[in-house]
């Protein structure tokens, strides 16, 4: 059986590789230097101490809290033994790289509260380092250079957090958005049964006196109408649980039939495509909501292939109805690219999947993996693949 390591896997290997290369050649840099200038063994305890935090930060994926404070520990240890026993000052310059790495990862991946703690401890151990070296009468440098590297590590750690946290927002207004929406359909949806309620109570109250045989049709369509509406209010008060009115948008004009969508978008002369969809009347029956969320799922995906692979041969689109479920697939079968696939994952599908997810289906969208209905290659194009359920007695 052969091991297959992800791609993500093998970069962090290998840059921890070169990452190992740089540390053994710091150390080896220090370990001549000191001894040229101190002379002697005094470029051991440099060694030792600034190999320790060499490999803690080489061990950092493992347990990220543990390595940077423990990197931090020994840092400080480091200058406090250096200064009593006249030593090399310390932070040394491989430990300075250690801990810049240290510092840089706990930044960019721990919680809030251990991230500014690795980050102050970084900056103590900079302070210690600058105030044994002007205490000592010694050479400025590597503390200076310490002081600098804790700064270019809280830079590249904290930016790329501010971006995910940036894009976690962009998300979550994404999702709040679809569930509005989707709420508002609903509401309207609710209301039409509502009103068919009344005007059925009152048909019946007439039916009563003058054709008493036909009054148990009447309560049959009231009970109907009524177990059909309580159905979409529980989907409304799940919508709406975490979702404020406030940020409700105008609601959308109703979609137009699938057929015209796939119609429109091949007469674009782009990919040719190849349709399987089920009828209007079909359509028609489906619950309102249901065939919005159906509607959006194949534009969305159409435009994604609009907008990322316009050069693909072909499209295939397929809408299926069974008697538990309608799934939804749509697939090209653009040339594998590495740089294309990370761009398809936008905000759009982000709300379809929260679309979805809120009528108790599934979406997932990623790179095929395997020759599909389009007959593509492997590991060729784009695959987006919903799946909402629909009982048998809501279609109507």
């Amino acid at each position: 059986m052969k091991l297959r390591v992800p791609p993500n896997g093998r970069a962090g290997f290998a840059a921890d590789i070169g990452l190992a290369a740089v540390f053994a050649a710091a150390l080896a840099f220090q370990a001549v230097q000191i001894a040229e200038s101190w002379g002697g063994g005094h470029w051991r305890f440099g060694c030792a101490a600034g190999a320790v935090v060499c490999v803690l930060a080489l061990s950092r994926r493992r347990h990220r809290t543990l390595a940077a404070f423990a990197g931090l520990i020994v840092a400080a240890a480091a200058i406090l033994t250096a200064r009593s026993a006249r030593l090399p000052a310390e932070p040394s310059p491989a430990m300075a790289l250690g801990l810049a790495v240290l510092v840089g990862s706990g930044v960019r991946a721990l919680p809030a509260a251990a991230a500014c703690a690795v980050a102050a401890g970084g900056l103590a151990v900079v302070a210690g380092g600058l105030f044994a070296a002007l205490t000592s009468s010694s050479n400025m440098t590597v503390p200076l250079l310490n002081g600098m590297g804790w700064l270019a590590a809280l830079v590249i750690g904290l930016w790329p957090r501010l971006l995910d946290a940036r894009r976690r927002a962009v998300s979550e207004r994404v999702r709040r958005g679809e569930r509005m929406e989707l709420a508002r359909e609903l509401h309207d949806l609710v209301a039409h049964h509502i009103t068919g309620i009344v005007v059925q109570a009152q048909a019946a109250r007439l039916v009563a006196g003058k054709h008493p045989e036909k009054l148990d049709d009447s309560l049959a369509a009231i009970e109907t109408a009524g177990s059909d509406a309580l159905a979409a209010m529980r989907r409304v008060v799940g919508l709406l649980r975490d979702t404020a009115e406030d940020d409700a948008a105008p609601a959308a004009p109703g979609p137009e039939r699938l057929g015209e969508l796939v119609g429109r978008f091949d007469d674009r002369g782009g990919p040719a495509v190849h349709a399987r969809l089920p009828d209007d009347e079909e359509q028609a029956a489906w619950p309102p909501e249901v065939a919005g969320t159906v509607y959006r799922v194949v534009q969305e995906s159409l435009t994604n292939i609009a907008r990322h692979a316009p050069h693909a041969p072909t499209v295939t689109v397929s809408v299926i109805r069974d008697r538990q479920a309608i799934t939804v697939e749509v697939v090209d079968d653009a040339p594998p690219s590495p740089a294309l696939y990370p761009q398809r994952g936008g905000y759009g599908l982000v709300g379809m999947r929260e679309r979805v997810e809120a009528l108790g289906g599934t979406l997932c969208a990623g790179p095929r993996t395997a020759t599909g209905a389009g007959g593509a290659a492997d590991g060729a194009g784009w695959s987006v693949r919903a799946t909402l359920p629909v009982r048998e007695r809501e279609s109507r």
